[in-house]
Order: C-alpha cells, then structure tokens, then sequence
C-alpha cells in the first residue's frame, strides 16, 4: 500500500510524543496526548478520557520503554488517521513484551490526538 507522508507524518508526530512521556514515566504528559474522551484499551480493562489513561501510566513500572513500527496508515477523513503498529514495551526487571496498536487520531484545533487506543497481545 502507497501511504501519502503526511498520514505517517501525523502518526509519527503522535506517537514521538507519546513515546517520549511514556519512557520518561511521565503519565500526565502521556495522557495529553489523547483526547479528554478517548477510549483507550491497554492490557486491562478499558477506561474512557485523559485521567484513565494517566492511571494506567502511572502504574507502569519505572524504565518502561515504548519502540513502535507503523505497519498500516489510513486516512479516513481529513482529520481522521487510522494506525495499526507492532510497539515493543521494554522493561528493566523481565523480558519485553511485543503487542500490536490499533490507534485512531483526531485533529483536534491545530493538533493531533490519539481518541481510541487497543493493544492485543501478538501470541
């Protein structure tokens, strides 16, 4: 599949920012990265909205690491992305666990935000 840039480019620029707080254990600063009615699905229940995702965050051991490949992109409307990734969740006590994210981003104003995030697991 042939993607325009600008659709990875707009992954990209959401998931650095997100990557970026979840390696400095920032859960806050991970949660801005979504938007106030997100729903978002980790390895455990769901929750809806920024404060759920900063639980979640918060409650990650320190020296968690997000690495991430996009392996799908679509525009589904002008301020719509669909991503599907592989992200390798590193740890400092155990091995690192590989799962796939399905993420949608809106635009929200002048910036892009992730509004539903689901992890599967890849075994």
């Amino acid at each position: 599949m042939i993607v325009a840039s600008s659709e990875v480019e707009i992954l990209r620029t959401v998931l650095d920012r997100w990557a970026s707080a979840v390696d400095a254990h920032e859960p806050e600063r991970v949660a801005s990265s979504f938007t106030e009615d997100a729903i978002f699905q980790g390895l455990r229940p769901y929750t809806v909205g920024r404060a759920g995702v900063a639980a979640y965050y918060a409650a990650q051991p320190l020296g968690l690491t997000a690495a991430y490949d996009i392996r799908e992109v679509r525009r589904l409307a002008d301020d719509v992305v669909l991503g599907y990734l592989e992200v390798e969740f590193g740890f400092t006590d155990r091995p690192a666990l590989t799962v796939y994210l399905g993420v949608l981003t809106r635009r929200v104003g002048d910036v892009w935000l992730i509004g539903h995030y689901q992890v599967s697991r890849r075994d």
